[in-house]
């Protein structure tokens, strides 16, 4: 039991951050994903015997946090909307704040296979687990995803010069 204690304590150390952070950039609400973040870990603890044992704990973490940060959203979407308004990316240096606004107004599942590869760093293996769908709709959402960013920043900028 007690080095089932460590390894779970030594997994969250490092996870917890990381995991935090991502659920940030997805939902753009700090106490929302500090929220499932939370409860995601709680539950991997709860579970760790079977948890540590699967093929990407992180992965089932990932999308135990992501649904709960889901679930959350829709209650709150007045919230959401409210809180939408505010910069969160004020503080970023240009052209960072305009991509991660861009980012910001991607469709959901856009955002989050976004948010999972480049900020999580995850193969579209382990996406493709935590959205509940396959590595090619992984693929294919990540390209669609880039379009609409190479689009929108374009047309930022050129907005920007002809301004």
């Amino acid at each position: 039991m007690v080095e089932a204690n460590e390894a779970f304590e030594s997994w969250y150390r490092r996870a917890h951050p990381r995991l935090i952070a991502a659920l940030v950039s997805f939902c753009g609400n700090v106490e929302i994903a500090a929220d499932a973040a939370d409860e995601a870990c709680m539950r991997a603890m709860v579970r760790w015997d079977r948890v540590s044992g699967m093929d990407s704990p992180d992965g089932w973490v990932y999308r135990v946090a992501v649904n709960h940060a889901k679930r959350r959203m829709r209650r709150a979407r007045m919230e959401r909307l409210l809180l939408a308004k505010h910069r969160r990316a004020d503080s970023l240096p240009a052209p960072a704040a305009e991509t991660w606004d861009a980012v910001g107004r991607l469709p959901l599942r856009q955002r989050t296979a976004v948010v999972l590869r480049y900020v999580v760093d995850m193969p579209e293996s382990e996406i493709a687990v935590v959205m509940g769908v396959t590595r090619g709709t992984v693929a294919s959402t990540l390209s669609d995803a880039r379009k609409h960013l190479g689009r929108n920043l374009l047309d930022e900028s050129e907005e920007t010069r002809n301004g």
